[in-house]
């Protein structure tokens, strides 16, 4: 296979398991490039990228606009914030005003899920979703698989945990789709309030004692509390929520195996994890930042083959 199926990254649910190894293969292409003394290639060079951010964001932006650079393509940034939709205009006039300007794909975070399948139906440009709402972030699940592939050789048969807010999460959506396509077994962990009614209809295990399931796992990955997302409180205290289900380095080195830990960013250091778990050699959460240009290198150069 050497061309995506589909033509925008809206979600790892449109994606079959072959796209996603052609995904991951090219990514450990991009990987060798961008440990060269020249960390630059042609690829996209008569390709300009909007990335379009409805909602605030460090890692995942600097990510995609490095890979863009990476690729020789021409970037504009927009941000809502100081834009003209502070003044009432809608999603799809500001995209179709960004496309004016010959823009050939779209990179998008909103707080509104569904939002990148929206202008999928409305607009010709490429779109990759980065994000949208508590929907799906299917280049986050990517860099994990691309992580974890890295360390064990493979995701097929591997046993990994997601623990944390699970409800909240666009992480964890799109991780049980690409880590399920893959043969991997997929555990959830978390408080009871903070995981969604629906989640054993996706094939997955519910886990509330974490305990559990670090000694089940071999992969865990461990989601960010996300209060800006809670309308109402899920657990009594942050103070509480770490006591029964913060990571530290002692429950690491309490299993009888070495086991991989990943967060996505940004860590609330001394809620999900102390931070001597997360800087301990379980850790491979700086590696997940820097395999985040290579996979979202992978993503942009093979939708842009797709026209």
């Amino acid at each position: 296979m050497s061309q995506l199926s589909v033509k925008h990254l809206l979600g790892i649910k449109n994606l079959t398991a072959g796209d996603i190894e052609l995904i991951l293969q090219t990514a450990d292409t991009f990987k060798e490039v961008l440990n060269r003394p020249i960390r630059k290639v042609p690829s996209l060079r008569d390709i300009t990228i909007a990335n379009v951010f409805f909602e605030n964001s460090t890692r995942t932006r600097l990510s995609f606009e490095l890979a863009q650079k990476r690729l020789s393509a021409d970037v504009i940034n927009f941000s809502s914030s100081s834009s003209s939709v502070k003044k009432g205009e809608t999603l799809l006039d500001t995209v179709n005003n960004i496309l004016a300007m010959k823009v050939d794909m779209i990179v998008m975070r909103h707080s509104s899920p569904g939002s990148p399948h929206f202008l999928a139906k409305h607009i010709r440009a490429n779109i990759v979703n980065a994000g949208d709402g508590t929907h799906e972030h299917p280049t986050q699940a990517l860099l994990d698989s691309f992580s974890i592939r890295e360390k064990f050789g493979g995701v097929a048969g591997r046993r990994v945990a997601i623990i944390g807010d699970i409800l909240h999460s666009r992480v964890a959506l799109s991780n049980i789709f690409a880590l399920q396509k893959q043969g991997a077994e997929v555990m959830v962990c978390g408080p009871v309030t903070l995981l969604p009614r629906y989640i054993r209809e996706l094939g997955v295990k519910v886990e509330l004692d974490v305990r559990k399931a670090l000694r089940w796992c071999d992969v865990a990955n461990v989601l960010r509390i996300q209060l800006e997302r809670q309308q109402i409180k899920y657990f009594p205290s942050l103070r509480e929520y770490s006591l029964y289900y913060g990571i530290s380095k002692a429950m690491l080195d309490e299993l009888d195996k070495e086991i991989l830990l990943m967060h996505p960013g940004p860590i609330n250091r001394g809620v999900e994890l102390t931070s001597d778990a997360a800087d301990s050699h379980h850790s491979v959460i700086l590696n997940q930042v820097e395999n985040g240009v290579a996979v979202r290198m992978a993503v942009l150069f093979l939708l842009a083959q797709t026209g």
